[in-house]
């Protein structure tokens, strides 16, 4: 069976870090891309950042570059997201999920992730 479980979020105030967890089993993490998506109060979804199965290829949605760094340890099987200089629009519910693309044209239409975490919220505010 296919789990993703994300961790690491909670209350941040603005200017502040927080690194996010997603711990991935059930399928051969090391040949999987995965990015990070979220979900801000009463909005959509919204790609954040791609990294490949590899973790020498990472991307990120414009509204995080410089801020967020995406990683990966392949032999703990677990994704990272670690985000710094927060701001109150980074407040959302944040995912992990399983590219199922080896093009990573798509990475931001998210019917070509095939497996989603739970998520884990993440609010900005002081």
């Amino acid at each position: 069976e296919v789990q993703l479980v994300e961790s690491g979020g909670g209350l941040v105030q603005p200017g502040g870090s927080l690194r996010l967890s997603c711990a991935a089993s059930g399928f051969f993490f090391s040949s999987a891309g995965m990015s990070w998506v979220r979900q801000a109060p009463g909005k959509g979804l919204e790609w954040v950042s791609f990294i490949n199965s590899g973790g020498d290829s990472t991307t990120y949605a414009d509204s995080v570059k410089g801020r967020f760094t995406i990683s990966r340890d392949n032999g703990k099987n677990t994704l990272y997201l670690q985000m710094t200089s927060l701001k109150p629009e980074d407040t959302a519910v944040y995912y992990c999920a399983k590219y199922i693309l080896g093009d990573t044209r798509f990475i931001a239409t998210f019917t070509n992730y095939d497996y989603w975490g739970q998520g884990t919220q993440v609010t900005v505010s002081s």
